[in-house]
């Protein structure tokens, strides 16, 4: 495996104004895992969502609060803290800083496959 140099990867612009640069993976599904790092602004929420696969995600910069199903709180993260969400279990996080939240994420899986839900659910 080659290595990858993060200032090299193109960054993809999310909806909310985060990025996000994929370091292992592409569309092709050509890895067994997709990883990558996402940059939020602070007040970015990815929503509520799954996946059918675990993700895991650690915070590597900035402060922010994550919420996963079952879980009657929600929980702060900063660096150093890892999530670990398992599949099909909605889950999010949010940048509540005042500076960029930064993660590092896996998805255990060759393709990227996102479930959404209502702010409700």
């Amino acid at each position: 495996m080659p290595i990858i140099q993060l200032s090299d990867v193109a960054k993809q612009k999310f909806a909310g104004g985060a990025t996000y640069q994929t370091l292992v993976g592409d569309d092709a599904g050509s890895t067994p895992v997709r990883v990558g790092v996402q940059v939020s602004p602070p007040g970015y929420t990815t929503g509520t969502h799954s996946h059918p696969y675990m993700e895991v995600v650690t915070v590597l910069e900035g402060e922010g609060e994550a919420w996963i199903e079952g879980e009657a709180k929600l929980i702060a993260i900063g660096p150093g803290a890892t999530m670990v969400f398992p599949p099909n279990v909605k889950h999010g996080f949010r940048a509540t800083g005042s500076v960029d939240l930064k993660t590092h994420g896996v998805h255990a899986s060759a393709h990227r496959i996102v479930e959404r839900f209502s702010e409700d659910d």
